[in-house]
């Protein structure tokens, strides 16, 4: 895989949609976020019909088109080709990587949970082009039931999988706590609310990538 994975992965979750003026707010945000920088977003909607996340989906391909901007949906591998998205993101209970990989092809980015204070057995030989770790810190936006590990964890995680591995460092990261993440061995940290819960998640985003690069 020749993609370069950036070192901030924005996470955006159909929570902050407006239920009115949804399409027109979508595809600003999604513009903007394209002329901020953004190479990588994920799409997460864990409540919402096949028709409303494909639905949402069209509106930021179409605000973020390709091929220098990935799109990843959260889950829902089977909707991955109409949507005309890059890849998926399958957590624990999802769809195995394995199977995702499968029904994708070699050519689209799937990425797993690898797991938290240890990683799970097998993981490490997935067919995941990247593997998620975490919590790092308490989060509101996604419950886990997990205990947070902290930089210490990731950098223990980094030692078992080695210096190839692609691993995306989530949960409760700010843009103070991510050089920590990041030289703890992360190779991208996944960041929601702390851009998007912002008054302006484009210029936030601006501002991590100023910082973090």
């Amino acid at each position: 895989m020749t993609f370069q994975f950036p070192k901030i992965y924005p996470i955006l979750d159909s929570s902050i949609l407006p239920a009115v003026g949804r399409a027109e707010f979508l595809h600003r945000l999604g513009s903007e976020l394209a002329a901020a920088g953004v190479t990588l977003l994920e799409y997460r909607n864990k409540n919402g019909s096949d028709a409303e996340i494909l639905s949402d989906a069209a509106v930021l391909r179409a605000a973020m088109p390709g091929p220098n901007i990935k799109l990843i949906l959260d889950d829902c591998a089977d909707l991955v080709e109409q949507s005309g998205f890059d890849g998926v993101h399958v957590d624990t209970g999802d769809m195995p990587a394995a199977e995702a990989r499968q029904l994708l092809g070699p050519a689209r980015i799937v990425g797993t949970f690898g797991g938290s204070d240890a990683f799970l057995p097998g993981i490490l030989d997935t067919p995941a082009d990247y593997l998620a770790v975490g919590p790092v810190y308490p989060t509101t936006t996604k419950q886990t039931g997990k205990a947070p590990i902290g930089p210490a964890g990731v950098r223990r995680l980094r030692q078992q999988a080695g210096p190839e591995k692609i691993l995306t460092a989530a949960a409760g990261i700010t843009l103070e706590t991510a050089p920590e993440v990041l030289a703890a061995g992360a190779t991208t940290v996944a960041v929601a609310a702390a851009i998007f819960r912002t008054p302006d998640p484009a210029a936030e985003f601006r501002r991590w990538l100023a910082e973090l690069g």
